[in-house]
């Protein structure tokens, strides 16, 4: 099934930063989906892996879990990605945002594109994959129409414990609320966002999980500006450009080889994504240590 963009979803994209909804599975497959995630969350335990599965699930899933590299090399999701971004395509990162039912995590309003690294660029989105009910009541994403026409604004740290940001980075001017527009999304459904989208999501009131996966495109095009050294997936097209170092797809779930490069991509990472923090960024530390990473 091919589901690229149609022009007005595009335009829709490059007038608004965002496009929604658009259906890459079916609700069913979005079920099982949910299901595997929750039986991998089974099976690794707390103590069971050098970190808690949720870090995992948070950084770079598609490094260490077959399933997340599946879902970000999905046919239907490249094909709307491609009709924005052109033919050429790599994952940077492949994420799980999990809210708690009746739990009072959030995440403030911010723009993506603040510490990765990357500058400003347009070469890059972020796909946002419902595998439950996205609605106001669950703590759905809200975007501001026409807000990635801004440059990267100001932002603050916050680190506050329920905002699910690794920094609880917010931005530091006004946001208008009012203006805001709920992204409702069903199983199977996702969004495209910009990575200088306004946007944010409030708590979980509803009593079922919100989980969603986000995947952040990049064209080979984009460099990283920050860090000596920088890694995506190739997932269509080619790379000539070589800005990144390629990584495969891993064969099984947290294999030897997967978990050392999972090491030195949080490490690498470390350096662009915990740039100016006043205090560390507990996503790329080493719990071990309680240290940042080296």
């Amino acid at each position: 099934m091919s589901i690229s963009l149609s022009s007005s979803q595009v335009a829709t994209y490059q007038r608004d930063g965002f496009v929604f909804p658009v259906d890459v599975m079916s609700s069913q497959e979005a079920g099982i989906l949910r299901s595997d995630i929750e039986t991998l969350e089974k099976a690794y335990p707390d103590g069971s892996l050098p970190q808690p599965i949720s870090q995992y699930f948070r950084v770079g899933a598609h490094v260490v879990i077959p399933l997340m590299a599946e879902i970000a090399r999905m046919p239907t999701v490249l094909d709307a990605v491609q009709s924005i971004l052109g033919p050429d395509l790599l994952v940077w990162s492949c994420e799980l945002f999990i809210k708690e039912p009746n739990t009072s995590k959030i995440v403030s309003w911010h723009q993506d594109l603040t510490y990765w690294g990357m500058g400003e660029t347009d070469d890059q989105l972020t796909a946002w994959i419902a595998l439950s009910p996205a609605t106001p009541q669950s703590g759905s994403m809200k975007f501001v129409a026409g807000s990635h026409n801004n440059k990267i604004v100001e932002h603050r740290d916050t680190f506050h414990e329920d905002n699910l940001l690794s920094r609880g980075q917010e931005i530091a001017v006004d946001v208008d609320e009012a203006t805001a527009t709920n992204i409702v999304l069903q199983p199977g459904q996702m969004s495209l966002h910009h990575g200088r989208m306004f946007h944010a999501s409030g708590p979980n009131t509803s009593d079922d999980r919100r989980i969603g996966c986000a995947i952040r495109y990049v064209t080979p095009r984009v460099k990283q500006l920050v860090a000596e050294r920088d890694y995506a997936m190739l997932v269509r097209g080619c790379d000539r450009e070589r800005n990144w170092i390629n990584v495969a797809a891993p064969s099984a779930p947290f294999g030897d080889d997967a978990m050392a490069l999972y090491s030195r991509i949080r490490s690498d990472q470390s350096v662009a994504l915990a740039q100016g923090a006043s205090q560390q960024v507990g996503l790329y530390a080493d719990t071990a240590t309680g240290g940042k990473l080296s």
